[in-house]
């Protein structure tokens, strides 16, 4: 809960580039949301395990567990969690066999943070 008793919204971020990582959780956090974030599908997905998050925000391409996977295990986990792929490989995202959770948004890089906020906005409060 922030000082004014309203519930932030929890953000897991998994992002393998640390500048764009860093970029995001700032983005993110200066628009209100509480934000763990993870530099591999991994680390990510054993901090899902522990606690909720109502939005997953990953990057596709990522060392040790890609972010495919990751949204897999982590609807899997929690089937109301929201999931949106940030990538400069939208096509791959798109791809059916890839069994990638149906709901998820693709946000395709590069991308304005206010793009980024707009978005995660509107798939919050569908």
């Amino acid at each position: 809960m922030t000082e004014t008793g309203v519930v932030s919204t929890k953000i897991l971020l998994a992002e393998d580039d640390n500048d764009m990582r860093r970029f995001l959780v700032r983005a993110l956090q200066n628009a209100g949301f509480e934000v763990a974030s993870f530099d591999n599908g991994l680390s990510a997905y054993n901090r899902l395990r522990e606690e909720p998050f109502e939005l997953l925000l990953t990057d596709i391409v990522m060392p040790e567990m890609d972010g495919i996977e990751l949204a897999r295990r982590a609807t899997e986990l929690d089937p109301d969690m929201k999931v949106m792929f940030i990538t400069g490989f939208a096509a791959v995202a798109l791809n059916p066999d890839n069994q990638a959770p149906k709901e998820a948004k693709i946000l395709s890089k590069p991308f304005h943070l206010r793009d980024l906020v707009s978005e995660v906005q509107r798939l919050l409060a569908a």
